[in-house]
């Protein structure tokens, strides 16, 4: 019998375990990181408009993910679940039914990239001939109607990571990362015999970046993931899978939507003092993304071992799974936070900062990382309750903190910095105030949540 990924998550010491398979996810999601801070380093040297429209883009980007992370997360917690009880069938309709769901999403988003891109960007400026909506149009464009790679990359990727094969999942990713990197400057400035594409070039190279890896991923699945049949031939829609995987995944796309809404809406805040302080919450997400997404990868490691478990019915290594995430998780944004904190100016002057930049982007950088640590936290906390099928809570907490607690707070604050001579940095301390809502919320509803499903699993052994 082929030895199977998914044995390691019911046998392998935890912390072992958890190394051995989050690490890939966070290096591929670091270089992942690093790929988009690179992306918009190069867009700033054609212009600051050119910075401002690719971070007015953030959002419908946002939306993207969201859709493809959270039937990715559906997958993830049904596929481990169904490992975890030797159940490989409706592990192999779940990765089939994800991939299905996958390709309805892209439709959406095609129609989308065709038809509504300026009005969005017009919504956003009031300006249909201003130079940011034409450089936005230009980029999102070919995001949009190119995004099937991006579907295609993460739901492979997911299923991978679901059987416990992150390794392959960093080949992908990276690989995917460094087409991106090296053909930014190319198609950007039409270097090696290639035409200056500005913008579009930035877009087209992101976009190649996606499709390789996709098709990489894809092959890893076919020919080397023995846990699960990729079979479409003779696939029939399972309406149980498909109703689990949105069951989970649904409040996951909400969550993760919640952010796009709020990114946009901010946009519309700050623009109110001028769009250099757009540019500099695009430039903060850049930077925020490099301490973050190693922490993503921390959690995409996790949440198959605890979910794994949660069908075997072993509570220790579940809990032992969380308790190490925590602390890995909390360790690396009070890491980020002390760099930030250190060299804000620095960083900023890697986007081409003006004065005006500076002037608004360091004490936005100071004030903002401060809830690093406590996001970490939140973050696995979060992570915890979708791998239990409890996506709501984490909906609810993305909910209250971004929409809630957040914007309402940002307004207030932008009419007091209004008031007092135009300072934006008012605006920035409502990241903290959200925050603060935030994991207060995730410990109450990991109390609540352990008090009653948690604490009644058997206990089990740790190897």
């Amino acid at each position: 019998m082929k030895k199977t990924g998914a044995n390691k998550m019911g046998s392998m010491p935890v912390n072992k375990l958890l190394i051995s398979m989050s690490l890939p996810m966070m290096i591929s999601m670091l270089i992942q990181a690093l790929y988009n801070v690179v992306d918009s380093i190069f867009v700033a040297k054609i212009c600051e408009d050119a910075l401002t429209a690719v971070s007015m883009a953030f959002s419908m980007q946002t939306l993207i993910v969201a859709a493809a992370g959270g039937i990715g997360v559906g997958i993830n917690a049904l596929l481990s679940r169904s490992l975890g009880e030797k159940n490989r069938k409706m592990a192999s309709l779940a990765a089939t039914s994800g991939l299905l769901l996958g390709l309805i999403a892209y439709i959406i988003f095609l129609l989308i990239g065709l038809f509504a891109v300026k009005p969005f960007y017009v919504f956003q400026t009031g300006d249909v001939s201003s130079p940011i909506t034409q450089y936005g149009v230009e980029y999102l464009t070919c995001i949009l109607v190119c995004s099937l790679g991006m579907f295609a990359q993460m739901l492979f990727e997911r299923l991978l990571i679901s059987t416990g094969r992150t390794f392959y999942s960093m080949i992908t990713q990276t690989l995917g990362a460094i087409i991106n990197i090296i053909f930014d400057p190319i198609l950007i400035f039409g270097l090696c015999g290639f035409p200056k594409m500005g913008v579009l070039g930035a877009a087209l190279a992101t976009v190649l970046g996606q499709w390789v890896a996709a098709i990489l991923a894809c092959i890893f699945n076919i020919k080397l993931n023995h846990d699960i049949s990729i079979n479409f031939k003779k696939f029939r829609p399972d309406a149980g899978a498909i109703k689990t995987i949105l069951a989970v995944g649904v409040p996951s796309m909400i969550m993760q939507a919640i952010g796009s809404v709020m990114t946009f809406s901010l946009n519309k805040i700050l623009i109110w003092f001028s769009s250099t302080a757009v540019a500099v919450f695009g430039v903060y997400f850049k930077i925020n993304s490099i301490v973050f997404m190693p922490v993503f990868g921390l959690n995409n490691g996790m949440v198959p071992i605890v979910a794994y478990n949660y069908g075997a019915q072993n509570r220790t290594r579940m809990m032992s799974t969380v308790k190490y995430s925590v602390i890995y998780a909390v360790s690396l944004m009070l890491l980020g936070a002390l760099v930030i904190e250190w060299i804000p100016d620095k960083l900023l002057l890697m986007f081409d900062a003006s004065e005006h930049m500076l002037s608004i982007g360091v004490p936005a950088l100071r004030i903002v990382c401060v809830c690093f640590p406590f996001a970490g936290c939140a973050i696995v906390l979060s992570s915890l309750f979708q791998a239990l099928g409890h996506s709501v809570y984490s909906m609810m907490v993305s909910l209250v903190r971004q929409l809630f607690v957040l914007l309402p707070s940002a307004f207030v604050l932008a009419l007091i910095g209004k008031a007092m001579g135009n300072n934006v940095t008012y605006v920035w301390w409502s990241f903290l105030v959200a925050e603060a809502f935030a994991i207060s919320m995730s410990l109450f509803f990991y109390k609540r949540l352990y008090k009653k499903e948690i604490s009644k699993i058997p206990v089990g052994v740790d190897s």
